[in-house]
């Protein structure tokens, strides 16, 4: 008979990753790494063994960030002011390995402590019981917060009774981040991602039938250019289904250490240039219909970040950003892609008349980009923001 492992306590954990919209988030580790670990795409969590952290040990992180709020609390001054000397001196009364969860509970009290996310890439693997448990001692601890968020695998998702499913919301998780990338068999199937357009639609309409929030991901370029009009069309018709509250939107970056970037080595996977992209996201935002959910485009490898609206209002806006993308000359365009990269521009209105142009020109000057070689350029830019 296998003897279970015992998972030991190695004090306070927090793991490697989170959303942007959970910036100001308190992070609560209950797994580590991902189960799943087989995307083509993804390098973050390889070489990696997956498990479960215990009830016990997720109680005690909880317990540690709980007190040391506290502490916290009394050394404040009226009007939320805390002296830097006083900090400091807490701070230097913590043994090292305990500072970590301080200085989490000091990033998030001072953040306003409004949120939780907890890691790592699949929560909802836990048995319901124990993470229901877990959702109520945060609630037990920090009556106050107004959003507990995790990430799950829509595979995850369709396995767990809706009832349990019921339960863990109303046990306070009431935010759900999904990886959907594609709606496209053929692309989920390529990637291996474990799940097929109609896993992804049964997944998420469990999680809005238990009163989540959803934010369902896509990854524009991830069908390559063999597959991009089906990627696009497709996606839009897994969300067109579904209705998650918030679509966000990352583009794909093929990095180094991955599957994706062997098979493009070796002409398996050709990824398409930054306009073939522009294109392929304007046919998914045209093929979006019936729909009220928020389109989000906060990432830096997005090519517009002001993509940023609800549906079906904004949905002409939103096309008309890449519009006016495509409405500039070749060279004009290669300055605002180089530029968008360098953090100066959001989106193609906010080009012209800025203070940073000339320093873009500067850069493509000094590195010889043209429009013949901007997206290899592009590329490595994007590898290191992943």
């Amino acid at each position: 008979m296998k003897k279970k492992k015992i998972d030991n306590y190695r004090g306070f954990e927090q793991g490697p990753i989170r959303p942007p919209s959970e910036a100001s988030s308190l992070l609560i580790r209950l797994t580590r790494n991902c189960p799943w670990n087989r995307c083509t795409f993804c390098r973050v969590y390889k070489k990696r063994q997956f498990s479960l952290r215990s009830v016990e040990n997720i109680i005690k992180d909880i317990d540690f960030l709980h007190g040391y709020i506290q502490r916290i609390q009394q050394v404040v001054k009226p009007g939320g002011y805390a002296d830097s000397e006083v900090i400091d001196t807490l701070y230097s009364s913590f043994e090292e390995k305990d500072r970590v969860a301080f200085n989490a509970a000091m990033n998030w009290y001072t953040s306003g402590m409004r949120s939780i996310f907890l890691q790592d890439a699949n929560s909802l693997i836990m048995k319901p019981d124990d993470l229901v448990f877990v959702l109520e001692h945060i609630r037990k601890c920090f009556p106050n917060v107004d959003r507990i968020t995790s990430y799950a695998r829509s595979h995850t998702i369709v396995r767990i009774k809706q009832d349990d499913l019921q339960r863990i919301a109303d046990a306070g998780l009431n935010r759900m981040h999904v990886g959907m990338e594609s709606g496209s068999d053929t692309v989920l199937k390529k990637i291996n991602k474990g799940a097929d357009k109609a896993t992804h639609i049964k997944a998420g309409l469990k999680v809005r039938q238990a009163a989540m929030e959803l934010s369902e991901y896509v990854m524009p370029g991830l069908g390559g250019i063999d597959y991009s009009i089906e990627h696009a069309m497709e996606t839009a018709s897994a969300l067109n289904s579904i209705n998650p509250e918030f679509i966000r939107i990352r583009t794909l970056a093929v990095t180094n250490g991955t599957v994706l970037a062997e098979e493009a080595r070796i002409g398996e996977f050709q990824k398409p240039t930054d306009t073939m992209m522009a294109k392929e996201l304007r046919l998914f935002l045209e093929t979006l219909d019936g729909i009220d959910s928020y389109i989000k485009s906060d990432h830096i490898l997005n090519l517009f970040e002001t993509i940023n609206g609800k549906m079906p209002n904004d949905k002409e806006k939103m096309i008309g950003i890449i519009d006016r993308f495509f409405e500039f000359e070749p060279e004009k365009r290669v300055l605002y892609q180089i530029g968008r990269r360098m953090g100066f521009f959001r989106g193609p209105d906010e080009m012209d008349g800025s203070p940073h142009l000339e320093r873009v020109k500067q850069a493509c000057d000094h590195y010889g980009v043209t429009h013949q070689n901007v997206d290899s350029v592009i590329d490595d830019l994007m590898k290191r923001f992943v």
